[in-house]
């Protein structure tokens, strides 16, 4: 490390688990490799918390529990100025805020305004400037909630990110994940590493001897993208002699999830954050589209996206067709 070289780093990414693991995992360890001798912080969100900790030990993880994120602007506001001061004294060198949504760059914009080394996203606005408006009740309410609105960055390529990049040329194996970190913030030497290191479950393990494991995760953070017909998958599967599990409700471990997803032959899941918990510990995944475009996702195996849930008999015969291909 050279002197001019950070010595103590913060990354911030705050999204939902899956984005911290898609995206927060690669991102780490991208930067440790450019920074070998330097001591990282990662500031996070709820089990976003869990899932660094498990993928990298030696680094410092720290961040808002899950009840401890305002819902109202003006307490997540006394919140995050509160985080704000705890990043102020421990005197980083460098912050990186690689997060998209408001709270998160309204923290990165209050840090970078009182003097600390701030790159990527931030909000556009000066937070004396956003608290005026909002007294004033000149604050629109797009402004919160659209980040074409109130994101600014020092990525240069982060304008990418607003347009509908899938639909041209060629999408990267991993999707929206690899799309952002390579496209958006320009990390082109980024190796698309979010593997979590976890022994299989042993009870799983032996019924695979078995019977193929089916992991199945129908919900989803927006409940438009969620499965309605899982418990008739379900039943049509056992049927057909597969072992099926469920349990992406977090009554258990995040780590004995990731065990379980190990110890699977394939995820079943709706558009959400299984696919990559299951990418981490190499457990192949078919996400049911509905109507978002797999491009997206990259996953292994795909429904074609659809208007209205897929009948669970139909699902049940792709997934006949999945293992048919690889026993051949």
């Amino acid at each position: 490390m050279t002197n001019n070289a950070p010595k103590k780093i913060l990354l911030i990414r705050m999204l939902g688990l899956g984005d911290v693991t898609c995206i927060g995992i690669p991102a780490l360890r991208y930067f440790k490799q450019r920074f070998p001798e330097a001591q990282f912080s990662f500031l996070t969100f709820a089990a976003g918390k869990e899932v660094i900790k498990l993928a990298e030990p030696d680094v410092n993880v720290w961040g808002l529990d899950k009840d401890a994120w305002p819902e109202h602007i003006i307490p997540a506001m006394e919140t995050f100025l509160g985080l704000a001061e705890q990043i102020i004294g421990e005197g980083y060198d460098q912050i990186w805020n690689l997060d998209t949504w408001f709270m998160p760059c309204f923290l990165s914009r209050f840090l970078k305004d009182a003097g600390e080394k701030v790159m990527g996203n931030t909000m556009s606005i000066s937070v004396q400037t956003l608290i005026d408006e909002f007294q004033s009740q000149q604050l629109k309410p797009e402004y919160v909630n659209d980040p074409a609105s109130y994101m600014q960055s020092s990525f240069f390529s982060m304008v990418r990110w607003h347009t509908p990049w899938w639909q041209g040329g060629l999408v990267p194996d991993f999707g929206y994940p690899e799309f952002y970190l390579r496209s958006c913030c320009g990390f082109d030497q980024l190796d698309m590493d979010m593997s979590i290191q976890v022994a299989a479950d042993q009870e799983l393990k032996r019924i695979g001897k078995q019977q193929k494991v089916i992991a199945l995760a129908p919900q989803s953070r927006t409940p438009e993208r969620a499965y309605p017909f899982a418990d008739e998958l379900k039943a049509e599967l056992e049927k057909r002699g597969y072992h099926v599990w469920t349990g992406f409700d977090g009554s258990v471990s995040l780590r004995q999830t990731l065990m379980q997803l190990k110890a699977s032959d394939l995820l079943v899941t709706a558009p959400s954050a299984p696919q990559w918990l299951a990418t981490a510990v190499g457990c192949p995944s078919l996400v049911i589209c509905g109507d978002v475009d797999p491009r997206t996702l990259m996953p292994d195996y795909a429904t074609d996206p659809h208007e209205g849930p897929i009948p669970a008999l139909q699902l049940a015969e792709s997934i006949d067709s999945i293992f048919s291909e690889q026993a051949q």
